[in-house]
């Protein structure tokens, strides 16, 4: 895992995520997904490429099962960009950078 992604528990959620300054992407994930893996070299390419503008966390579903329910996370992964202590947008399932990175460039604009 990249340097710039942080792993997150339930108890770090609220300071890591909620509670910061810049709009952070949380990945919530699990060890037993393929579809994880898939997408966490792409986050953790683009924790690097917006290393100075997003913070990225990571949430183990297995290991956070409040906060992957508070947040509706049925599926994973999901990606959700909170912005000011609030969800801002969500993908659901594996997509290609291009999808991530627009996600991203609107919680900026």
């Amino acid at each position: 895992m990249a340097d710039n992604v942080k792993t997150v528990s339930e108890k770090e959620f609220k300071a890591n995520v909620l509670d910061a300054a810049r709009p952070v992407l949380v990945d919530f994930w699990a060890v037993w997904c393929g579809p994880c893996k898939m997408i966490a070299p792409l986050v953790d390419e683009l924790a690097g490429e917006y290393k100075d503008r997003i913070e990225f966390a990571k949430v183990n579903v297995d290991e956070a099962p409040k906060v992957a329910s508070s947040y509706n996370v049925m599926s994973i992964p999901t990606l959700i960009i909170f912005k000011g202590g609030k969800p801002f947008e969500q993908l659901v399932g594996y997509r290609p950078k291009k999808d991530i990175q627009k996600l991203l460039d609107k919680a900026l604009a």
